[in-house]
């Protein structure tokens, strides 16, 4: 039981930050900087984009950071997923 709840949990944490970096780099294009769900938005997700953008920086004005995160989200998750027992 207690395997099923950290699987779920990494599950809707790997989904909730998925959401929340594509909505911040939606938002990029059309809400100004100072807005409160952009301040929302930057606070959740710039520990994470930070990092990648310091490796990465925008290649002719493009910030690929999201793109990245993504992925490396979605193969943290899967390797967090195949690390527990199958139950």
């Amino acid at each position: 039981m207690i395997v099923t709840i950290v699987a779920d949990f990494i599950r809707i944490l790997g989904t909730v930050l998925t959401i929340l970096i594509i909505v911040r780099a939606i938002l990029s294009w059309f809400a100004p900087a100072g807005g409160e769900v952009m301040r929302v938005l930057v606070d959740v997700t710039e520990p994470i984009l930070a990092p990648i953008r310091r490796l990465l920086p925008p290649i002719g004005g493009l910030d690929l950071s999201p793109i990245l995160a993504l992925v490396a989200i979605n193969v943290v998750q899967q390797l967090l997923l195949s690390l527990l027992p199958v139950s």
